[in-house]
C-alpha cells in the first residue's frame, strides 16, 4: 500500500522522502527537554535527527503502518512520540497535511482505532 501511494504521489509531481522506522534506530523520547539545543533535533543522536528536517520541510506527512496487536508498531511510535521535540522547542510545523495508511487482517474496522486515535492528536501539531 505504501509503494502504491508513493508511486501515485510521484506521478502527480510530488517529491516523496520515505523513512522505514522499522529499519532505523529511533529511541523513545527521554523527556530531557534539550530538543534542538545541540544543533540537532534530538540530543540523543539517533535516526530521528534524519527524519526531523524532512518533517520540517514537508508539505505533508503520511504515516504508514500495519496494526500490531491492536495498536501502533513500536518503531513508528517512537517517531510519533518524538514529534514532541517540535512542540517543546516551539518550532512551528503546522500547515501540513497528515494521513495514515494502515491495514490489519481483521474485518472489524474499529481495530484501526488503535492507530487512528493515537495519531489524531499529534497530527493536530501538523495542521
Amino acid at each position: 500500500m505504501t509503494e502504491v501511494f508513493i508511486k501515485a504521489a510521484e506521478k502527480k509531481g510530488h517529491t516523496v522522502k520515505r523513512f522505514d522506522a522499522a529499519m532505523m534506530s529511533v529511541s523513545g523520547c527521554h523527556a530531557c527537554q534539550t530538543c534542538f539545543k545541540t544543533g540537532k533535533a534530538c540530543s540523543f543522536d539517533d535516526d530521528f535527527n534524519v527524519i526531523a528536517p524532512a518533517i520540517q520541510e514537508a508539505d505533508a506527512v503520511v504515516f504508514s503502518m500495519p496494526v500490531y496487536w491492536y495498536t501502533i508498531p513500536s518503531q513508528i511510535k517512537a517517531v510519533i512520540d518524538k514529534l514532541f521535540l517540535f512542540y517543546h522547542a516551539e518550532i512551528d510545523i503546522s500547515g501540513k497535511e497528515c494521513a495514515i495508511i494502515t491495514c490489519c487482517e481483521e474485518d472489524d474496522k474499529f481495530v484501526m482505532d488503535g492507530i487512528r486515535i493515537p495519531v489524531e492528536r499529534p497530527a493536530t501539531l501538523l495542521k
